[in-house]
């Protein structure tokens, strides 16, 4: 992938000749290393927004269910994943 962007950051000495010596010592350009880091926090991100997307939406089912009186109670769901542990480790 060609890299056609410049990104420029403001950041402490202290830290720029700690994270540049850091680089050095892996015998890596910092710019890979930087690179990495952001690839990972981008992908951290999403995956945070996707979970929270999926848990909102849940969490609207379970309304939308309840006001419609579509609901079990707490003891027929643990009741039930007794039942599938059971299952699921050869017991039932």
């Amino acid at each position: 992938m060609p890299k056609e962007a410049v990104f420029t950051m403001k950041l402490e000495p202290e830290l720029r000749d700690a994270f540049m010596s850091e680089a050095q010592a892996t015998h890596r350009p910092a710019s890979q290393i930087l690179r990495e880091l952001m690839r990972e926090f981008v992908q951290r991100q999403r995956q945070t927004r996707e979970y929270d997307d999926f848990l909102a939406h849940k969490v609207q089912t379970a309304r939308t269910s309840m006001k419609v009186g579509v609901e079990i109670s707490n003891d027929e769901v643990e009741a039930q994943f007794v039942a599938r542990r059971a299952k699921v480790a050869g017991l039932a």
